[in-house]
């Protein structure tokens, strides 16, 4: 059963802004994640604020405000933090005001570079740095010029290294896949802005002022691992593409220091979201990569998957083999995904592995300008 606490207690009451991934955290597929609009307007109306975080480095800040203003969020152009708005700071940091760079993406990308007082060329020859973000558009003479100036030394920076897009025709290329055509090409590698890296977090907290943030987010791989190299805590809810199988798999750069439902969490305590041995569960290790769950009538499936979090990430994490003992159980096993119907056992593997076809299943709603959706 959730329970909520009084204000001064919860966990929102830690932080002074949140740090919001996109899909799968505020939207999925065309509509908002349920409850996730109110949570982030109760916490606009308790005076801790709520910013934007996407790798997507194809759309301007604008277009993203007003797509999560349909949808009910208050936002506006200053509450989104992309991947292009990071890779133009990193490049404003290391080369002087009007300094020319080769853009590989869209209008949006270009224009953020501008903002960062430098200048855009389509030469080669003219460029200092090398900036590189989704365009459906890339073609093969933008990245023939972007290798001929990267081979002569020029700073090169990738809004985010997210290798494909999941679309209505499923996955298509992505900024990382464009990225690889240069590495190949060059021998170089980029510096990177987005998600896990952490300076697109880091250029949100700058921009917010916020001093103690959290983030939050779906995704391990990104959110949570961006988020801890970032050096923030981390909300991870299970609205999106990471699952419990995932979670209990992970390695620790990518453990979260809550886990959620939603956002609705917001309103818990720290303690009850915390991984950690939760009321009415016990999870023991029984050999080598296994663990036994116990639990008692009326108590929180989530509150199981805690629980066998903090058992098996003492014993050393990894893949593991969890069995029900009991009928309460297998019912949380089978409701966290862990267990199959007549089964009182599930085996779950490691993160890397499972990564990938949780990505392919996801649907995105950020829609580019290829009609690719993405972070």
């Amino acid at each position: 059963m959730t329970t909520h606490t009084t204000d001064a207690a919860d966990l929102l009451s830690r932080h002074d802004a949140v740090l919001a991934d996109l899909d799968g955290t505020l939207y999925r597929g065309r509509g908002a994640v349920p409850g996730a609009v109110e949570a982030v307007k109760s916490a606009l109306a308790r005076g801790v604020p709520t910013f934007y975080v996407t790798n997507n480095a194809s759309r301007r800040p604008s277009d993203v405000a007003a797509h999560l203003v349909e949808l009910g969020y208050p936002a506006d152009d200053g509450d989104v933090v992309t991947s292009s708005q990071a890779a133009a700071a990193m490049l404003a940091a290391q080369l002087p005001a009007g300094a020319r760079v080769l853009v590989v993406g869209t209008d949006a990308l270009a224009a953020e570079v501008v903002a960062a007082g430098l200048a855009v060329t389509e030469r080669a020859e003219d460029a200092v740095a090398v900036v590189e973000g989704h365009s459906p558009d890339t073609g093969w003479r933008v990245l023939a010029e972007a290798s001929v100036a990267l081979r002569a030394g020029a700073v090169w920076v990738a809004c985010n290294l997210d290798a494909t897009l999941p679309t209505e025709r499923g996955l298509l290329p992505g900024n990382g896949a464009m990225v690889s055509v240069l590495r190949v090409a060059t021998g170089r590698e980029p510096q990177v802005a987005g998600k896990p890296a952490p300076e697109l977090l880091h250029t949100a907290v700058e921009r917010t002022g916020a001093k103690s943030a959290l983030m939050v987010g779906d995704r391990l791989d990104s959110d949570i691992e961006g988020g801890r190299a970032a050096g923030l805590p981390t909300l991870l809810v299970l609205t999106g593409v990471s699952d419990p199988a995932e979670l209990l798999a992970a390695p620790p750069a990518l453990r979260p220091d809550y886990v959620a439902a939603d956002l609705g969490a917001l309103t818990r305590t720290p303690e009850e979201l915390a991984p950690g041995h939760r009321p009415g569960w016990d999870a023991h290790v029984t050999g080598p990569g296994r663990l036994t769950l116990t639990g008692s009538d009326g108590t929180e499936p989530l509150d199981a998957l805690r629980t066998l979090c903090a058992v098996h990430w003492a014993a050393g994490g990894g893949a593991a083999t969890v069995v029900a003992d009991g009928p309460v159980a297998e019912r949380a096993l089978r409701a966290l995904g862990l267990g199959t119907p007549g089964s009182g056992s599930a085996t779950v593997g490691a993160t890397g592995a499972a990564a990938p076809a949780a990505r392919g299943a996801r649907g995105d709603t950020g829609t580019d300008d290829a009609g690719a959706q993405h972070r």
